[in-house]
């Protein structure tokens, strides 16, 4: 039945079924590599096995068995060289190289401040009758595996274009997925995420990573992709196969049909598929630090975590300012007096600090000349302000500013005692790109500047390598708010399942003009949100960013108790929990920051209640303090309800949240 199946999957697609026929193998057997926990095992085959009937079967493919149930059906690997035959098909194995990995490391800040990178690893080398050689890498952890091609030096590839990889990615049932789908390769991946089943997504659709996916009966899974060097990012598109999707690479600007130019050795970045049996568990994952190398930076004593106030959000309002709001030295030091008030370390100065030739205020992308100050802001005298009120600048710049005044600009940043760069726009993936992301957290950590990746494409781990790389967007944040009514609690419950699967994500919370469906307006002077406040202040425990906005505008939190909470939450932590959640739906998740818990619930626009035990605590007393939903709240957004009461680890909370709502804790010891 199996081999039937798979022969006939491969004559209506002309490539490969499930590999459960391995009984058909003539030369080496199917590797199998798996987790250390053995729940997870990845099958590597060569092309002796696969149905004779069709030469075009016989490649190198690999599948994946989760709990003893096929979760990715066999799907092809290889790569298309310009002017060379496929490396794949044909190709047998002919050695093996395995062992095994534990080791703990520390990264300066994230979502747990140390990291287990538990694996089996296999290098399995492969030849095909003309002594071509090809080896994939295959590492297993227990929650998740990831793979690799890994091309030596040979008189064949000596320099070579790569046109595309043959990977697949085959669901061994309909799978249920969360595509982000793109209008092309040069996009900052700001849109919401739909809900499809893999046999209904459009030929023509270009989906983004991390893809999620729910394969019935059988498990999470979410395929992404790390350590991005010296080649082109990767995308997903659907294939000739009802259960598949295929890799496709981001175009070179300068080489229509090519992806990546380079000399052998070539080693690809990781294709990751992150497995567990719930989604909350895929939020947990460090499999993507996991896959970079440790970091190049010795001294990591000055990348620090923290809020930070900022100027953009709320269109220059400034209601009880004498001065007149706008970008100038009064207004700056307005928001830096806030940000000292409120124990922030950071005020980000956005657009409009450098001079530039800018045709109007939202002339982003003006070439500004970051070695100098737009006279209507005196940055010494801020500086010297700022450092006054114990706060450190962040500046904003368009990215190519940056690339064309880095070298000048960084070491004059430094000598001023810049703490980082939003650097903004480059909407792009490709080889140049990757290299330029690359590029620019060298410099920047040689003049110890933190780095924020705006316009950008998703996290693939760089943050280990160069931690100053401390977040990134790549997502479609709250800034949307102010001109659509995109940004929604469904949106915020979808992201921490998908975009957040890949790393940090610079959201920008903190809008405390709160409203329900029916009195929103989109608007760019005093912005509003969408969702209640209570919602809000969870999303600092919900959200992963080292570098967290506090997008509102000082006047707005003034005598709002519930601002104490955003002053308290940390930004970086020594522990995660996901609870409980679904995406699209809810979650519910608590960090930990040394003894104290943080614990952030959300829902879409259904009201539920959700239970929360409490068992992750340690032993002992512990006092809870709640933000949450008023009963009125889902009329009047910005009502919450405080209370405190005494917990342990056998405390189960309801909480109920209203349509939109959400609840914030903050549990420390009694």
């Amino acid at each position: 039945m199996a081999s039937l199946r798979s022969i006939l999957v491969c004559l209506l697609a002309m490539s490969c079924g499930p590999l459960l026929a391995i009984s058909q193998q003539k030369n080496s057997p199917p590797l199998r590599i798996a987790s250390p926990d053995g729940q997870i095992v990845l099958i590597l085959s060569d092309s002796s096995v696969g149905p004779a009937t069709d030469p075009s079967c016989k490649g190198m493919h690999y599948a994946i068995d989760f709990h003893g149930k096929w979760l990715m059906d066999e799907s092809a690997l290889g790569i298309k060289v310009e002017g060379r035959d496929l490396l794949g098909p044909g190709m047998l194995q002919v050695g093996v190289h395995s062992g095994d990995t534990d080791e703990t490391y520390s990264i300066p800040v994230g979502k747990s401040r140390t990291v287990r990178d538990l694996n089996h690893h296999s290098i399995v080398d492969f030849k095909d009758a003309a002594g071509r050689e090809l080896s994939i890498e295959v590492k297993a952890f227990n929650d998740g595996v990831a793979f690799r091609y890994l091309l030596p030096a040979q008189p064949a590839f000596a320099k070579m274009r790569v046109e595309h990889e043959l990977t697949e990615f085959r669901y061994s049932k309909d799978a249920t997925v969360y595509p982000l789908v793109l209008d092309g390769y040069q996009s900052s991946y700001e849109d919401e995420y739909q809900k499809r089943q893999v046999s209904g997504l459009h030929r023509d659709w270009l989906v983004a990573l991390p893809l999620l996916a729910e394969v019935p009966a059988v498990g999470w899974v979410a395929v992404t992709e790390a350590n991005i060097e010296n080649y082109a990012g990767m995308y997903l598109r659907k294939n000739g196969v009802a259960f598949g999707v295929r890799a496709e690479l981001s175009p070179r600007i300068d080489a229509a049909g090519i992806a990546v130019e380079t000399e052998a050795p070539l080693t690809t970045p990781w294709r990751v598929l992150m497995i567990a049996d719930d989604p909350g568990r895929l939020v947990e994952s460090n499999i993507i630090l996991n896959l970079n190398p440790a970091s190049k930076i010795t001294d990591t004593s000055w990348i620090r975590e923290g809020k930070s106030a900022w100027d953009w959000w709320s269109g220059e309002a400034a209601p009880s300012a004498t001065f007149k709001p706008g970008m100038n030295t009064a207004t700056m030091k307005h928001y830096i007096d806030f940000a000292s008030a409120s124990g922030f370390p950071y005020m980000l100065i956005d657009a409009g600090w450098a001079v530039a030739n800018r045709k109007g205020p939202q002339d982003y992308a003006a070439l500004a000349d970051i070695t100098q100050v737009n006279p209507d802001v005196d940055m010494p005298d801020l500086l010297r302000y700022a450092k006054e009120k114990n706060v450190r600048i962040w500046l904003w710049s368009h990215w190519t500013s940056v690339d064309k005044y880095m070298d000048q600009a960084f070491p004059l940043f430094e000598q001023w005692g810049i703490a980082g760069v939003k650097i903004d726009f480059m909407n792009r993936d490709d080889q140049q790109m990757v290299a330029w992301y690359r590029h620019v957290a060298e410099l920047a950590a040689e003049h110890h500047l933190m780095l924020d990746y705006h316009g950008a494409y998703k996290p693939d781990g760089l943050r280990r390598t160069w931690p100053n790389v401390i977040t990134r967007e790549g997502v479609m944040g709250k800034e949307y708010l102010k001109w659509s009514a995109r940004t929604s609690p469904v949106h915020n419950t979808t992201l921490p399942f998908t975009r957040m699967l890949a790393g940090p994500l610079d959201y920008t919370p903190g809008a405390f003009g709160n409203s329900n469906r029916e009195n929103f307006v989109a608007r760019n002077l005093m912005p509003m949100s969408l969702g209640t406040r209570a919602h809000e202040l969870a999303l600092y425990v919900v959200l992963e960013s080292p570098l967290m906005m506090v997008s509102d505008y000082p006047e707005h939190y003034a005598g709002q108790h519930d601002f104490e909470f955003i002053k308290q939450v940390p930004t970086t932590w020594d522990e995660v929990r996901v609870l409980s959640g679904r995406p699209m739906e809810n979650i519910t998740l608590a960090r930990r920051s040394g003894r104290d818990w943080y614990v952030g619930s959300i829902t879409n626009w259904d009201e539920r209640t959700v239970k929360v035990p409490l068992n992750f605590l340690g032993e002992g007393k512990y006092v809870a303090e709640i933000y949450a939903d008023a009963p009125d709240a889902a009329v009047n957004a910005t009502h919450t309800v405080f209370s405190k009461q005494q917990v342990n680890r056998s405390t189960t909370l309801d909480i109920r949240m209203v349509s939109g709502g959400g609840n914030a804790i903050w549990i420390h010891p009694e």
